[in-house]
């Protein structure tokens, strides 16, 4: 699908226009030079899984299993093929700039050792693509997808040899791409990475151990925060590269992403209101304060004690302020419940060490789209703020959930995009330093927990036809029409 047309009037038929009223705004309202765009991954769009020399990642092995629903990446949106048609939609839907991420196992198939040149040719040509069409590219270098080779061989993050093969995998990208990104982030989500893969168990690894998690390998007492730690090493010695090899030739910044859910009170007890504190926290300070501090929360050393790795003076050092932008993704709300700390921190887990439990807020439930609590998006931005030195932002996932084949007028979506592209508005006004947005997905593509069976999109795609038309949903003309029509305020 392409060459559509945005007109006012088509919009305004639509019901997408409204009337200028108070608390309503336009793109001129934000500040000269922040972006917007939309974001995707390579396992969950890119197909592709077993051509051109791509080797299988944790994910692949992941969904090949049937943890998510019987269904794989293996052919997903078949971006792999459909770039062009599809950097020519976000052209025309006015993104400033598109998130994607790198496969590390089709770049460098066997982890480390000799580029895959048809890996090497399909990024080249989609960062070109991109650039031609005026769309900044914003590359993340691992989205819970690491190469399956290097977890057989020394356990993948568990391992501190994963230190040396991602900076490798990372000097890479930045020789080989650097002239033409400027925007990359090591780890995406590297707090979800670290609790879901290495704790509980529900994502790729899958490591974890009874009774917090049914694997067939792992710790959920210990695993969680040596992945963490190998993950912030990781980062900062790739940060540390570039500023020596890289920075004052390409102009570049390197960040690290995590996940911010806003965290809720179940009851208004006191030790529900302290719990939720503590969780706060942990989840943001876990990988925010070693980055900022160069050590972890006082918090979380006393609860987890001699299970999380220690910072050695030179680690400290290079971790510390090893950070150009924080990316944060944010999608909904989770009720916190304060559990008491019964068992010896040896035998803990994560949730158990803070002593919480996380529970699906009773909207989440019973409903399949996620409650619109931008607010709580509001508090997080203003926590990092004044916990943190304000540091410079990008929001790279927000999106409402919807199920797949349900509609293309999906008003939910629309209604959600308003209420957080409005909030950040506000917080910026209040002073947060937030420099971009990107919705949660451009187009419907694997998801990691539900696989075809929800959607994120801009554009919906019918995965039962063997060409996967890209058709636009109401939200992808709705944002469009925010993006192009420069003045006009958005109501809904």
């Amino acid at each position: 699908m392409s060459g559509f047309s945005f007109s006012l009037f088509a919009l305004m038929s639509l019901g997408l226009v409204g009337v200028v009223v108070c608390g309503n705004f336009s793109r001129d309202d934000f500040p000269s030079g922040f972006s917007f765009g939309a974001s995707s991954s390579a396992y969950q769009t890119e197909g592709a899984a077993n051509e051109d020399g791509r080797t299988p990642s944790i994910w692949d092995t992941f969904t090949h299993a049937g943890y998510v629903k019987g269904a794989t990446g293996d052919r997903a949106s078949d971006g792999y093929h459909k770039y062009k048609e599809d950097v020519q939609l976000m052209a025309e839907t006015g993104l400033d700039a598109y998130r994607f991420t790198i496969s590390w196992s089709r770049l460098i198939p066997n982890g480390r050792g000799p580029i895959n040149p048809k890996g090497l040719q399909y990024y080249n040509n989609l960062i070109n693509e991109l650039i031609s069409h005026g769309i900044q590219p914003h590359v993340a270098l691992h989205h819970f997808d690491l190469p399956e080779i290097l977890e057989d061989e020394y356990g993948g993050w568990v391992s501190r040899k994963i230190i040396k093969d991602f900076t490798e995998y990372a000097n890479v990208c930045f020789r080989e791409f650097g002239d033409r990104v400027k925007h990359w982030t090591t780890i995406s989500e590297a707090n979800a990475f670290s609790l879901s893969g290495y704790d509980w168990g529900v994502t790729p690894p899958r490591r974890c151990s009874y009774p917090y998690g049914n694997c067939s390998r792992g710790d959920s007492t210990t695993e969680a925060y040596i992945a963490a730690h190998h993950i912030l090493l990781s980062h900062a010695s790739a940060y540390r590269l570039y500023e020596k090899n890289y920075k004052d030739k390409q102009h570049g910044f390197v960040g690290i992403t995590i996940i911010a859910h806003a965290f809720v009170p179940l009851t208004d007890s006191k030790e529900d209101e302290i719990a939720t504190k503590r969780a706060n926290e942990f989840f943001i300070g876990w990988f925010l304060h070693p980055l900022t501090f160069g050590d972890y929360l006082p918090l979380m050393k006393k609860s987890a004690g001699s299970k999380i790795p220690a910072f050695t003076v030179q680690e400290s050092e290079s971790v510390t302020g090893s950070l150009n932008f924080l990316g944060l993704n944010y999608y909904f709300a989770v009720n916190i419940k304060h559990i008491p700390r019964t068992l010896p921190p040896e035998k803990r887990d994560v949730k158990a060490d803070i002593g919480i439990q996380l529970l699906a807020t009773k909207n989440i439930t019973s409903q399949f789209e996620y409650p619109i609590t931008p607010w709580y998006l509001a508090e997080i931005l203003e926590y990092v703020k004044q916990h943190y030195y304000n540091p410079l932002i990008y929001i790279y996932e927000n999106g409402q959930k919807t199920r797949h084949n349900s509609t293309l007028e999906d008003w939910p979506r629309i209604e959600y995009l308003h209420a957080h592209i409005g909030t950040i508005l506000d917080s910026i006004r209040n002073g947060s330093n937030v420099k971009g947005y990107f919705t949660w997905s451009f187009l419907d593509c694997f998801e990691l927990i539900d696989g075809y069976e929800s959607s994120y999109g801009l554009y919906y795609v019918d995965f039962d036809d063997p060409e996967l038309r890209r058709q636009p949903k109401l939200s992808a003309y709705w944002y469009s029409h925010f993006l192009k029509r420069k003045g006009i305020t958005m109501d809904i």
